[in-house]
């Protein structure tokens, strides 16, 4: 062991570069949504667009704390940095604040369907929750500087 923690193999860049590569997509895509609106991933429907303006103001903002604290973390693990747990439970909770109020507030499930509607979300929040059991398991085997 060196003073700065365990040498990580080339796994734990390979997942990390990974992870900050999805949350770097995860960023462009949350810019697009400032832009752009919900005409963001192309043509909207009248009801995506109904849907958008019925979203309160801090719903955006949920959104970009998600993925800018997800790519801190995923940078954080590169660099090795401690914080990194802290940032992915920020952004895992963030993600599950932002689908929750989609999801209670609104018909979204009803007029699109679950089978459109659920998997991307649940994908996010899986990748989520792996991304704070990664950032536990880097900590528990020392890869994090001290």
């Amino acid at each position: 062991m060196t003073e700065d923690g365990e040498q990580p193999p080339v796994w734990y860049y390979v997942v990390g570069g990974v992870l900050a590569l999805w949350s770097a997509i995860g960023c462009y895509f949350c810019y697009m949504q400032f832009i752009h609106g919900a005409e963001a991933m192309g043509p909207a429907t009248a009801y995506d667009l109904q849907l958008y303006a019925s979203m309160p103001a801090w719903y955006n903002y949920v959104f970009a704390l998600a993925v800018i604290t997800g790519l801190l973390g995923a940078i954080g693990l590169l660099t090795r940095s401690r914080a990194v747990r802290i940032l992915f439970i920020v952004s895992l909770v963030a993600a599950v604040i932002q689908f929750g109020y989609l999801f209670a507030t609104t018909d979204v499930i009803a007029h699109k369907g679950a089978g459109a509607t659920l998997p991307f979300p649940i994908l996010i929040i899986a990748i989520g929750i792996f991304s704070v059991w990664f950032a536990g398991l880097a900590k528990k085997r020392e890869y994090l500087r001290p």
